[in-house]
């Protein structure tokens, strides 16, 4: 039987976690500096959901066929051919997708409830859909304690 240097079996064990980290969609990079980049390639369900559903809501629909014809400057296609505005990402009202991004961002145990205005500018620097300002507002109205 052969055994196994104490340095062989941890970069065996740092192989596993590596590959486990690729399974979920993380990827590590060398820096420029000589360290390691950690980049996240996962994406949430809703995000994905989103996504999926952009087909369903007519307005995306029409944007979709004038970013096409380049009649809209503000909107685009992204590299996964999902509509975005302004390099984020529009979110269809269809389903309870908005709703239920509000929802999430409000209870997530990682938000710290700063109100709506704050919970505007960070939710604005991914998702975008028209109203979005006055959703927040109503999510926050529900819950006095976190205003």
């Amino acid at each position: 039987m052969e055994s196994t240097s104490p340095v062989e079996e941890s970069k065996r064990e740092l192989d596993k976690d590596v590959h486990g980290l690729a399974r979920l969609g993380v990827k590590l990079m060398d820096s420029t500096e000589g360290g390691i980049v950690v980049t996240n390639g996962a994406e949430s369900p809703l995000v994905s959901e989103a996504k999926e559903k952009h087909d369903l809501d007519p307005i995306f629909v029409d944007l979709n066929e004038n970013v096409h014809k380049q009649r809209v400057i503000d909107f685009e296609q992204g590299g996964d051919v999902v509509l975005r505005y302004q390099r984020r990402l529009c979110i269809p009202r269809v389903d309870g997708v908005q709703e239920r991004i509000l929802e999430e961002a409000h209870s997530s145990r990682y938000f710290i409830h700063p109100g709506s205005t704050n919970m505007y500018q960070d939710l604005r620097e991914v998702y975008w859909w028209d109203g979005m300002k006055k959703n927040i507002v109503e999510i926050i109205a529900k819950f006095p304690n976190f205003q």
